[in-house]
């Protein structure tokens, strides 16, 4: 597309007020890696190109190991997206980090088992550096945006990415606790591999809405619970997203957008066809 590139907004179908979005359209995205969760909406939003996409699909279908991350990124990628803004929810493993507040992830840990969370392999290997997974100049903006709209923010949090869809046991939640680690959830990590790979700049707003079971005296997190927090904090996180949106800077100095320059490794003349038509729109301009 010509004109700036545009932002992309992910997250569930509550984070996000389509209405804000102007000239708002429905289009559905067909990648190379099978369907995304849900048709994307684009349009304007205080005059900068998004396009928003409901992570878990509308009704919130999909579990997140169901989640297709590699079609949700590459969409994004497709249409013409070169920064990734996240909204999920999370549980806290520290005190000072109660419901209600929001982390900003600048670190991770997987303890996924279950997804596929590169776009390379069959015959193209690559290896992208996650040293550190997010973009420092986005992670910013979106700090600054919460401190704004009257968030209590967490910039430099490490999160725990897990499996899901249940819930941590109790002796997993005080061991990642001596880790050090500050929140748990279950989507970020993912994106944030995928969201290198394909050259977007990604950062992620994480609402605490529970302490993870480790707490003695708070209540042990559950569905109620999260569901009733993130209500609350919905709007804030629309305000948030917003007004991040409008102060992401085009010529922002991170290496995101060349991160995959020296990251393939196989020989040009060994890559298949097949592995070219896959990863055109992801790395095309390297193949």
């Amino acid at each position: 597309m010509s004109g700036p590139a545009r932002v992309g907004l992910v997250g569930g179908s509550g984070v996000y007020d389509l209405a804000a979005i102007e000239d708002l359209r429905e289009e559905n995205v067909d990648t190379p890696f099978g369907r995304p969760s849900d048709s994307y909406f684009t349009g304007t939003l205080g005059g900068v190109p998004v396009a928003f996409l409901s992570r878990h699909g509308r009704g919130h279908r999909l579990s997140p190991t169901e989640i297709n991350y590699r079609a949700n990124v590459c969409g994004f990628k497709m249409l013409g997206c070169d920064a990734l803004l996240s909204a999920s929810a999370c549980g806290s493993l520290k005190e000072e980090l109660a419901p209600r507040h929001a982390a900003i992830p600048s670190q991770f840990i997987d303890r996924t088992r279950h997804r596929q969370d590169t776009f390379f392999g069959e015959g193209v290997v690559a290896h992208a550096s996650l040293a550190d997974p997010v973009c420092p100049a986005l992670s910013a903006t979106l700090a600054a945006a919460g401190r704004r709209e009257g968030l209590t923010v967490h910039p430099g949090a490490t999160y725990v990415c897990m499996e899901g869809p249940q819930f941590s046991t109790r002796a997993e939640s005080k061991l990642y606790r001596s880790w050090g680690a500050d929140v748990i959830g279950m989507t970020n990590l993912t994106e944030a591999r995928l969201a290198r790979e394909a050259e977007l700049c990604y950062a992620s707003l994480a609402f605490v809405t529970d302490y993870d079971c480790w707490h003695e005296t708070a209540e042990d997190v559950s569905v109620e619970v999260i569901i009733a927090i993130l209500g609350e904090n919905a709007a804030a996180a629309r305000r948030t997203l917003a007004a991040a949106v409008a102060a992401v800077d085009p010529s922002r100095a991170c290496g995101c957008r060349e991160a995959m320059r020296f990251a393939i490794i196989t020989d040009p003349a060994a890559i298949p066809d097949s592995a070219r038509r896959r990863l055109r729109p992801i790395a095309g301009r390297y193949l």
